[in-house]
């Protein structure tokens, strides 16, 4: 069985729990981003001999409608999906039963999921450093289970929690900002955004279909794109309250 990531992982620790749960599946045969705004996933066709470790952050409990947009347009054919729902201290919950009812409308198997600990998007002090080397044991371990129901031919789709209809999703308005001094338009923003919302011209502003992904602040090599301090002070305090101690991965076989 061939295993293929499809991510959607625009600060990169979605990314990470994806690769620590494929550990056992190794090579990984191709890495679908989701993030590539200009890629036709209309092409992507999987078949039954494929495993998909498909892997999404929680943007307040829901999948990014970005994510859910481009997996409408592929073909899953009978592929095995293993779930995973990536968040930032807080909780998942509707993301993995929204996730299952996406991949399933485009005929994936969903055999497994995960809800996975990674880094903050913005408030980063919250599950900082995470996926760690606790973490990375645990998906290891959990990947081996995963691959030893596949070869005990075992297709049951597990029960996780989550609720239909989904929680109502409220974007967030943290769109961040470049400083027109210090920016030097070099591209590297306007390259990654998801949704285009960073123009070649004025790369230092943010159009309003952002999706507050941070994918920007990550990748701007002179660190001149922030976010609102007073707005960010408010988030912090707001998540501080559900957000400290440490959470552990949730996993459903």
């Amino acid at each position: 069985m061939t295993c293929k990531l499809i991510v959607f992982s625009p600060t990169g620790g979605t990314q990470r729990a994806a690769e620590l749960l494929a550990e056992p599946f190794q090579p990984i045969a191709e890495t679908i981003d989701l993030c590539a705004m200009h890629t036709d996933f209309s092409k992507t066709t999987l078949t039954s001999d494929d495993l998909c470790i498909v892997a999404v952050p929680s943007f307040a409990g829901r999948v990014p409608a970005t994510a859910v947009e481009r997996l409408r347009q592929m073909q899953g054919n009978g592929a095995r999906a293993v779930l995973v729902a990536v968040y930032g201290n807080r909780a998942f919950e509707d993301t993995l039963v929204e996730l299952q009812d996406v991949l399933t409308e485009q005929g994936f198997h969903c055999i497994a999921d995960v809800g996975a600990l990674a880094e903050h998007s913005i408030a980063r002090q919250f599950a900082a450093g995470r996926p760690d080397a606790q973490d990375a044991a645990v998906l290891a371990d959990f990947g081996r289970k995963i691959a030893d129901k596949l070869a005990n031919h075992d297709d049951s789709v597990p029960t996780f929690p989550g609720n239909r209809p989904y929680r109502p999703y409220t974007p967030s308005p943290m769109h961040p900002q470049g400083n027109a001094e210090v920016c030097t338009k070099c591209g590297a923003c306007v390259a990654s955004c998801p949704v285009g919302a960073i123009t070649s011209d004025k790369p230092y502003e943010t159009q309003e279909h952002c999706i507050s992904c941070m994918r920007c602040v990550k990748v701007c090599p002179q660190h001149t794109r922030t976010l609102n301090p007073a707005m960010l002070a408010g988030l912090t305090q707001k998540l501080s309250a559900v957000c400290e101690g440490r959470k552990e991965n949730e996993l459903f076989l």
